[in-house]
C-alpha cells in the first residue's frame, strides 16, 4: 500500500498534472535549421518537450494542440507524424495549458515521386519486420527457400535473392499488390512468420511503388548513413507514462532524415517499459532503468529510461568517495533509500571471503570485534590485500578466465602460468602490465610463463577473440560471419583484429614435450573470407598498421590495448571487479560492454574508468576504492522500499559462496583439510591452478567451478541445485569431515574449556561473530541432552554448514 502511495505521491508533482511552464518542439534537424520534409512519402516525427518550474521534462506530443501557418502545406496526426501537403515553408505553433512554442518545417517536392534506393529504403523494411532476423529468413539456411542476409548487412546479396533469384517470382511490378512478397508479408496468402504488415500502410505503399518503379537497386554511389540521432538519448519518467521517441539518420553528405517509423526498436527490459514500432515508449510500475535498443541498417543507439520509486529518502550513510556519491546520486533520482550500514562482523566476513577466497580465522573475528579504531575497516582491507591470500584468490579468477586448462599437457605450464598470475598480483604488477606481458608472449613456458596461453588457445581468430572479450569486453564472434547484430563491428574489424596473431609460429625447444612460441618474419594479415583481400592489422575503431615483415604485430597490439585512452580496457576491467565485490556487474553481462547494453549508472562506470586509468592500472588500489566505499559497506538486509532493487545497489546483494570457497570453509570448520592429487597438503581449493581437479572433487564438481574451456565467467554456476543440498545434507564426504577423529567435531568434545567458550569459538570460525544469547542456549541444551558426546558436536557443526548465513556471503 505504502508503495503505490508514494507512485499517487510522485504522480501528482509531475510536469504533466502541474502545467506546462515551457514548450519546445524538436523535429530532428540540426541546431539552427528548420525541419525538412522532402518528398510525396516523406514523414517526420515532431516532438514536443514541456519542461516545468522546476524544470523537470515531459513528453507533451499528444497533448498540444497544433496550428500550421499558412494552412495546407502539411498535416499533423494525432502522434505528432507531420506528412507534406504541397510546397512552401509552414511555421507550426503548439499549445497547452497556456504555453506555446513555434518552429519552421519547409516542404519540398511534396507532389514528387523520388527514387527508392533499394539499400536506403527496401532494406530497412525488412529488418524492420524481422524478414532477414535470426530466426527467420535472416538464418544461414534461410527459410522456405528464401534466403536475406542477417540483418541486411549485404544488401547486394539481398536484392540478388529478391529479385533475380526463382525467376523474380516474388515481385510483379505489372501488379504489385499481387506480389508474394506482399501477400505473404501481409498474411493474405500462407505465411510462416504470419501477417508482418498492414495493407495500405506506409511501409506497404513504399514497396509498391519501388516495384512500380522498376524496382531499382539504386546508385551505388549515394550517400549511407553514417550515425543515429535518438532524442531524447534519456529522460526520467514517472510510471505509466509514455515518450515519443523521435530517430534521424545522418548520411555520409551531410544530409539527414527522419527514420522514427523505419527503425527497429526493441526494450531490454520489458518489465520497465515497453516501446511501439512508432517509437512509442510506455513505462511500468517497476521502479529502475531500461534500456530500448534502436537499429537502423548497421547502426545502433539506445534510449534510456530512469522510473523512480518515489520514497521519502531520510538520511543516508556517509559518502567516503567517488562512488558512494555516484551511487547515492542515483538513489536520490530515484527516490529509492538504501539499507543502513552492515555491522563489524557481517563486514568482516564479507570482504574477507571477498578479497581472499577465505573465512576470516575466529581470532581475527573476536579481535576486529573488539578494535575500537574508527578506521579498523580500512586497515582491515589493507591488510587482506597484503595478504599472500589475495593473490592465491585472484591469481585463480584470472587462471580461469585465461584458460589455463590442462588437458593432456604436463603438469608444470598451468602451475608455472598460475603461478606468474599469482606472483604479478602479490607484487602489484599494473594490469597493463599483466595484459601486455600475455599478448606478447614468446619463448617457452619455463622461461615465460604466459606462453601457456598460446599452448590453450592456439587459433589465431580464438586468440583475437578470447583478448577482445577478457581485456576490452568485446563479443566479436558474431561479426566472424556477418556484421555484429548489436554493434558497429563488421567481417573487416574481425579479420583486422584476428591478423595481429597472424605471424604467431611454434617450434621445438630444448625443453621435453614443450614448444616455443615464436613471431615468424612476414606480412601479417588474415583474410576475409566475403571479400576474398587480405585485410592487414587493424584495432578495433583504428586504420589499418604498417608493420614490417621483422615486427612482431602483437607488440603493436599490447600497445594499443594498454594506452590509457584506449575506450575498453580499463572500462572492462573495471566493470568485471564491479561484479565481483557487488554481485551484479554495471553492464551484464559483465563481458558485453556494447554500445546497445548501457551501464545501469554511466556516471560511475565513467568514474571507477578514470580513476583505474589514472592510478597507473593499480589493482589493489581499485579495490580499495570499492570495499572502502560505505556502497559496499551496506545491509544486505533491505528496508521497506529496496526489497525489489536488483540493479541500482541500494544494498548488498547476497551470493552463495563459490565453489572452491565453500570447500575451504568447510574444510576450516570441520577442522579437515580436501586433498587434491599432486599439490601440497596445506594447498586450498581457491589455490588450484588448472581445471584438472574438478574431475576429482566431486564437490567442486556440483557446485560449479568451471572448466576453463572458455573466456567467459559465465562458465561459472552460482545457482543452486538439489544436488548440491543433497550433498551437504548427507554426502559420504562431508560426513568424513565430521566424523574423523581429527575432526573439528572431535576436537571440541575432547576440549576442557567450559562449552560457552568453545561454542563461541565456532560461531566465530562459521560465522565470524558470536552467537546471540538464544543460540548458545539452544546449543547448549542439545550438547547437554547429548551428553557432550562427539557425535553431538557433529550434529551441531552440521547443521551451521547447512545454514543460509554460511553458505552465502552476505
Amino acid at each position: 500500500m505504502k508503495f503505490r502511495w508514494n507512485l499517487l505521491l510522485l504522480a501528482a508533482a509531475w510536469p504533466a498534472s502541474a502545467g506546462a511552464a515551457g514548450l519546445e518542439i524538436h523535429h530532428g534537424a540540426p541546431a539552427g535549421s528548420p525541419g525538412l520534409l522532402t518528398g510525396a512519402d516523406a514523414v517526420l516525427q515532431l516532438l514536443v518537450t514541456a519542461t516545468d518550474a522546476p524544470g523537470r521534462q515531459s513528453d507533451a506530443t499528444r497533448a498540444v494542440s497544433w496550428k500550421v501557418e499558412p494552412e495546407g502545406l502539411l498535416s499533423i496526426s494525432p502522434g505528432g507524424r507531420a506528412t507534406p501537403l504541397r510546397d512552401g515553408t509552414a511555421t507550426l505553433t503548439a499549445s497547452k495549458d497556456g504555453a506555446q512554442a513555434t518552429a519552421t518545417i519547409i516542404v519540398k517536392g511534396a507532389a514528387a515521386n523520388r527514387p527508392l534506393h533499394f539499400t536506403n529504403d527496401v532494406v530497412p523494411v525488412m529488418t524492420k519486420y524481422g524478414c532477414n532476423g535470426g530466426g527467420c529468413h535472416g538464418k544461414s539456411e534461410g527459410q522456405n527457400g528464401f534466403k536475406l542476409s542477417l540483418l541486411g548487412f549485404e544488401p547486394g546479396e539481398d536484392y540478388e535473392h529478391l529479385v533475380h533469384e526463382s525467376r523474380g517470382r516474388r515481385l510483379f511490378p505489372a501488379a504489385p499488390e499481387s506480389s508474394l512478397l506482399l501477400l505473404k508479408g501481409t498474411g493474405e496468402m500462407p505465411h510462416g512468420g504470419g501477417a508482418r504488415m498492414e495493407r495500405g500502410s506506409p511501409d506497404y505503399q513504399m514497396l509498391v511503388r519501388w516495384m512500380e518503379q522498376g524496382m531499382p537497386k539504386g546508385d551505388p554511389a549515394a550517400p549511407v548513413p553514417v550515425r543515429l540521432a535518438i532524442f531524447p538519448e534519456e529522460r526520467l519518467l514517472a510510471p505509466d507514462a509514455d515518450q515519443q521517441l523521435q530517430v534521424t539518420a545522418h548520411y555520409s553528405d551531410g544530409s539527414w532524415q527522419d527514420v522514427t517509423t523505419q527503425v527497429q526498436y526493441d526494450s531490454g527490459a520489458k518489465e520497465m517499459a515497453t516501446v511501439t514500432p512508432a517509437g512509442l515508449v510506455h513505462t511500468a510500475q517497476q521502479p529502475g532503468d531500461a534500456a530500448v535498443m534502436i537499429r537502423y541498417m548497421e547502426l545502433a543507439g539506445v534510449f534510456r529510461v530512469t522510473i523512480p520509486l518515489g520514497a521519502p529518502l531520510g538520511e543516508f550513510p556517509p559518502e567516503r568517495n567517488f562512488v558512494d556519491q555516484h551511487v547515492f546520486a542515483k538513489l536520490r533520482t530515484l527516490g529509492l533509500p538504501p539499507a543502513v550500514l552492515s555491522d563489524d562482523a557481517t563486514y568482516l566476513r564479507r570482504v574477507t571471503i571477498d578479497i581472499t577466497g577465505r573465512l576470516p580465522k575466529a581470532q581475527e573475528a573476536e579481535a576486529f570485534a573488539s578494535d575500537p579504531s574508527p578506521d579498523k575497516r580500512s586497515a582491515l582491507v589493507d591488510r587482506l590485500l597484503a595478504s599472500a591470500d589475495y593473490a592465491e584468490y585472484f591469481a585463480s579468477k584470472w587462471s580461469a578466465l585465461l584458460r589455463n586448462k590442462r588437458s593432456d599437457r604436463p603438469a608444470y605450464g598451468t602451475q608455472a602460468f598460475y603461478s606468474w598470475i599469482r606472483d604479478s598480483l602479490n607484487r602489484n604488477r599494473p594490469f597493463s602490465e599483466l595484459a601486455a606481458g600475455i599478448v606478447s608472449a614468446s619463448g617457452t613456458i619455463s622461461t615465460s610463463p604466459p606462453v601457456a596461453w598460446y599452448r590453450a588457445v592456439q587459433k589465431p581468430q580464438d586468440q583475437m577473440q578470447d583478448i577482445a572479450q577478457v581485456f576490452c569486453g568485446q563479443r566479436l564472434q558474431c561479426a566472424q560471419c556477418h556484421h555484429h547484430p548489436y554493434e558497429k563491428w563488421s567481417q573487416q574489424d574481425y579479420f583486422g583484429l584476428a591478423a595481429f596473431f597472424s605471424q604467431v609460429g611454434r617450434k621445438a625447444s630444448d625443453q621435453p614435450a614443450e614448444e616455443a612460441v615464436i613471431h615468424q618474419w612476414g606480412e601479417a594479415s588474415a583474410q576475409n573470407p566475403r571479400t576474398g583481400k587480405p585485410v592487414k592489422p587493424t584495432t578495433l575503431g583504428g586504420k589499418p598498421l604498417q608493420l614490417e615483415p621483422q615486427q612482431d604485430p602483437r607488440g603493436a597490439l599490447a600497445a594499443w590495448l594498454t594506452a590509457p585512452e584506449n575506450p575498453f580496457f580499463a572500462r572492462m576491467f573495471a566493470n568485471r571487479y564491479w561484479k565481483h565485490f557487488f554481485s551484479r556487474a554495471l553492464v551484464e553481462p559483465e563481458d558485453d560492454l556494447r554500445i546497445t547494453n548501457p551501464p545501469v549508472n554511466p556516471a560511475l562506470l565513467d568514474a571507477l574508468e578514470a580513476s583505474f586509468i589514472q592510478s597507473g592500472f593499480d589493482m589493489k588500489a581499485f579495490i580499495r576504492t570499492l570495499c572502502t566505499s560505505s556502497t559496499y559497506q551496506l545491509s544486505s538486509f533491505p528496508n521497506e522500499h529496496n526489497a525489489t532493487d536488483r540493479q541500482n545497489f541500494s544494498r548488498f546483494y547476497p551470493r552463495r559462496l563459490q565453489a572452491e570457497v565453500l570447500l575451504d570453509a568447510i574444510d576450516t570448520v570441520s577442522g579437515l583439510a580436501s586433498r587434491f592429487p599432486g599439490q601440497p597438503v596445506e594447498r586450498r581449493a581457491v589455490a588450484l591452478p588448472d581445471d584438472s581437479f574438478n574431475g576429482s572433487s566431486y564437490f567442486l564438481t556440483v557446485f560449479g567451478r568451471p572448466e576453463n574451456t572458455s573466456a567467459c565467467e559465465c562458465e561459472r554456476t552460482q545457482d543452486s541445485s538439489l544436488a548440491q543440498s543433497l550433498h551437504l545434507l548427507n554426502s559420504k564426504g562431508i560426513q568424513e569431515k565430521l566424523t574423523a577423529p581429527a575432526s573439528r567435531p572431535a576436537q571440541l568434545a575432547a576440549d576442557p574449556r567450559p562449552v560457552e567458550e568453545r561454542i563461541r569459538q565456532l560461531f566465530f570460525m562459521a560465522y565470524g561473530r558470536p552467537p546471540e544469547a538464544s543460540e548458545t542456549t539452544k546449543a547448549q541444551a542439545y550438547l547437554t541432552q547429548k551428553k557432550g558426546e562427539a557425535g553431538a558436536w557433529e550434529d551441531l557443526v552440521w547443521a551451521l554448514l547447512n545454514t543460509k548465513e554460511f553458505l552465502f556471503n552476505h
